[in-house]
C-alpha cells in the first residue's frame, strides 16, 4: 500500500492485473453505482482459495479448465467451481467455450469451459488519483515534442488541453440543451470531481489527481493541471470563471476564479 492509497496488488504483479477504478469514478461518465461492485470483487481475492485460483489462471499461458484449476490450488473441483465462477462475476476472470480433444462434429462432445484472467483492469486509491492519465499526457508531449521539433512542456500544454476539452464535450452532454451558467457551472464541477479534483464552493480543488509527481516536477504538473482545466473552460460556452494557478497546502494548485480576477 502506497500513501497515496489503497492497492490491489496481487503478489506483487501491477500492469494488467491492475485497474483504473478509483474511489470516485473512471472518468467522466462513470456510472457510482458500479464502485461498490468492484471494491466487492477485490475484497473477494482475501479469501485465499479464491485468490489462489485467481493467480493460478493468471499464470497460465492459456485458459484453463476447472479441472486443471482444481488440481492446480489442490482442492476439490465443486470447490474450484464455485469461487472460478465468482471471480468470473467480480469481472477478474473471463470464460470461453472449446473443444480440448480436438475432435469436431457428431460425437466430438461439448465444448469444455474455460477460465482466463479478464482484460479489465481493477485498482483503488484514495484520495483519488490518476497517474495512468498523467502517463498518457505525458508520453503525448514527448512524442508531439520529437516530432516537431518543440519543447516537451509545451507539447505537453497541447495534450493536456486536448484532455480538458475531452471533458468540455461531458459537461455539454449532461447539462443538455441551451442551459443555464449554474448549470453549465454545476456539470463542470460534477466533470472535475470525476476527475479528482474534489471541487469546493470557493472555488479551490481539494485534490490533486498527480499528488505524487508534484514534489519533484511541480512546474509540470501544475502547469499540466491548469491547461486541462482551461481546455475544459475553452470548449464551454463562456462561465463567469477562469482557472487560475494558486497553491496552497493540502489541495490543488489550480482554482476556479471569478472570471478576471486572479488574485485569491
Amino acid at each position: 500500500m502506497g500513501r497515496d492509497g489503497i492497492g490491489a496488488d496481487l503478489a506483487g504483479h501491477t500492469g494488467a492485473d491492475r485497474a483504473a477504478v478509483t474511489a470516485q469514478g473512471r472518468g467522466a461518465g462513470v456510472n457510482r453505482d458500479e464502485i461498490g461492485a468492484d471494491l466487492a470483487g477485490l475484497a473477494g481475492l482475501a479469501e485465499p482459495t479464491r485468490r489462489a485460483l485467481y493467480l493460478y489462471v493468471r499464470d497460465q499461458g492459456s485458459a484453463v479448465s476447472r479441472d486443471e484449476a482444481a488440481a492446480g490450488v489442490g482442492v476439490p473441483r465443486h470447490k474450484a467451481k464455485f469461487h472460478l465462477d465468482k471471480l468470473v462475476g467480480d469481472g477478474l476472470l473471463e470464460v470461453e467455450f472449446a473443444r480440448r480433444t480436438g475432435r469436431q462434429g457428431p460425437g466430438a462432445g461439448r465444448p469444455a469451459k474455460l477460465y482466463r484472467r479478464a482484460a479489465r483492469e481493477f485498482s483503488v486509491t484514495l484520495p483519488q488519483r490518476s497517474y495512468e492519465l498523467a502517463g498518457r499526457l505525458m508520453a503525448r508531449g514527448i512524442a508531439g515534442a520529437g516530432g516537431a521539433g518543440r519543447p516537451v512542456a509545451e507539447s505537453l500544454d497541447d495534450a493536456a488541453r486536448e484532455q480538458g476539452r475531452g471533458l468540455a464535450a461531458e459537461v455539454l452532454r449532461r447539462a443538455g440543451d441551451d442551459p443555464a451558467p449554474e448549470v453549465l457551472q454545476a456539470a463542470a464541477r460534477s466533470v472535475l470531481d470525476e476527475q479528482g479534483y474534489a471541487t469546493r464552493a470557493d472555488g479551490t480543488f481539494a485534490n490533486c489527481p498527480f499528488h505524487a509527481l508534484v514534489a519533484e516536477h511541480t512546474d509540470l504538473v501544475c502547469g499540466m493541471n491548469l491547461a486541462i482545466v482551461e481546455g475544459m473552460l475553452g470548449g464551454l460556452p463562456p462561465l463567469p470563471v477562469a482557472a487560475v494557478l494558486d497553491p496552497g497546502e493540502g489541495r490543488c494548485c489550480v482554482r476556479l476564479a471569478a472570471a478576471g480576477r486572479a488574485d485569491p
